[in-house]
């Protein structure tokens, strides 16, 4: 048994390698979705399938060992990396795309493996970006990649089946170095870790309820949480049936949100390891929102639908809810596709108000900056500020949200998928609620799920909700 320096060490050393893959990776990456704003995970994994360390977003790391898991029981030889993205054989929606590489020693035994996991500006389907708001079903959101060795052969052929090509390949090229890196100093320690704060907390039952708000009317989603001793029970049974659109999760990505907010309820400083998520269950009907059947559109629910399982999480456990939603917006034409997720206002905390325009939550990438959108794209930023009072009142404040407006320079198609455009963010112990979000063409409102056309010299306008107040803005802070 490790003592707890050395167990410190490992810890240390792991997380090292997960955050030098992904550094080789942004560098790698071609697209400005991976190489500025970091839309893009890595993790290290033990022969078992167990991950071992991960870092970057949450939406991904808590799904990627259904991804190991899914060519764990393959034969494995030095130097044949996996490839997928099919949200249910391992994946979460198309874009993110998850390449994986066996680590052998000499002589060929398996220690480990190495992963990646990117969301690609493109993957092919109906509308540039492939994003679409409007998708009813899995073939139209793009090429789907059932696991199979990843080579060069490979990636032509994935490449010439979707747009910009030439980047596409560049930034599966990326996905493998990093996957190299990673394979190379999982070589040199190969140790195995776990931690977990359960136990602190009291047995309880808890309930939560939260609306979605697909475009046909709001989908009713329910939580019951139970702590019994070291184990947390989080059942979704009584949440919507499986949705007509896109608004579905695979239900690795239902478990990947539960155990974020579970670590950041308890400790986020814990290793994101196979230890750590080992006490959690997490219950979904089949059929449902939540555990969608093979061949349901899944576009939104990765980035959506998530964060209101999150939302439900830690607004059972009494937090006040951020702004719920990444505000997805997709732009394209032949000749270029761009995808961004918008920070928002965050909950207030119970020792502090909630940050300000950032991507936290599901999310956790950067924003493009405005030279690098304006230099590499057909658009202009108009405006890109904080939006001043949007953050619920409370002992503690909500976070406020961001203000963004790009004008086209040409026409292209755009695809619009956020969320908290009819129901705010709540507050918690008494703090008001966190404003709407809104979004708007030429200064008149739209709907928060739209696909459509802009013209040159159009103008979209993002504003993104803020985060819920915490405790009676009278009461003084303790």
């Amino acid at each position: 048994m490790l003592d707890p320096i050395e167990l410190q060490i490992a810890m240390g050393a792991l997380r090292a390698a997960c955050e030098e893959m992904g550094v080789v990776l942004i560098h790698s990456a071609h697209s400005s979705n991976i190489k500025e704003r970091r839309d893009a995970s890595t993790a290290l994994f033990d022969p078992a399938g167990q991950m071992m360390q991960a870092e970057h977003i949450p939406v991904h790391l808590g799904a990627m060992p259904a991804a190991v898991e899914a060519i764990l029981d393959e034969d494995h030889s030095e130097g044949v990396s996996w490839i997928l993205n099919d949200p249910f054989a391992g994946g979460t929606h198309l874009p993110d795309i998850t390449v994986i590489t066996p680590v052998l020693i000499e002589g060929g035994g398996l220690i480990g493996f190495a992963a990646s996991r990117a969301h690609h500006a493109d993957v092919g389907g109906k509308l540039p970006g492939s994003m679409p708001a409007d998708s009813r079903g899995l073939e139209g959101e793009g090429v789907v990649i059932s696991p199979c060795p990843l080579d060069e052969a490979t990636i032509e052929e994935l490449a010439g089946r979707m747009r910009q090509p030439q980047e596409r390949r560049a930034d599966l090229r990326a996905q493998l170095a990093a996957n190299h890196i990673g394979a190379l100093r999982l070589g040199e320690l190969a140790w195995r870790m776990g931690a977990e704060r359960l136990r602190e907390a009291p047995d309880a039952v808890l309930e939560a309820e939260d609306l979605l708000e697909a475009p046909e009317g709001d989908l009713l989603l329910r939580l019951r949480a139970e702590v019994r001793g070291e184990r947390l029970i989080l059942d979704f049974t009584g949440s919507a049936d499986q949705h007509p659109g896109n608004l579905n999760c695979p239900l690795a990505v239902t478990h990947s949100a539960c155990l974020f907010a579970v670590r950041v309820l308890t400790d986020p400083d814990i290793p994101p390891t196979a230890g750590a998520y080992r006490p959690i269950e997490v219950r979904a009907p089949h059929g449902s929102i939540l555990n969608a059947r093979p061949g349901a559109a899944v576009a939104a629910g990765n980035v959506e639908t998530s964060s209101r399982v999150a939302d439900l999480v830690l607004g059972a456990f009494g937090r006040a809810q951020g702004q719920g939603t990444m505000n997805n917006l997709t732009l394209g034409n032949e000749d270029f596709s761009y995808y961004e997720t918008l920070g928002g206002g965050q909950g207030a905390c119970p020792d502090g108000d909630g940050p300000s325009g950032v991507h936290v939550a599901m999310s956790n990438t950067l924003n493009t900056p405005v030279e690098a959108l304006e230099r590499e794209f057909p658009l202009l930023v108009r405006e890109y500020a904080l939006r001043r009072g949007s953050g619920g009142e409370g002992r503690h404040r909500g976070g406020d949200g961001v203000v963004r407006e790009l004008q086209a320079l040409t026409e292209m198609s755009f695809s619009l998928i956020a969320e908290r455009r009819r129901h705010r963010p709540h507050g918690a112990e008494g703090g008001s609620d966190g404003a709407l979000g809104r979004d708007l063409i030429d200064g008149q409102p739209v709907a928060g799920k739209l696909t459509g056309t802009l013209r040159a010299g159009q103008r979209l306008r993002i504003e993104t909700p803020g985060g819920g107040g915490l405790g009676n803005a009278r009461e003084p802070s303790i």
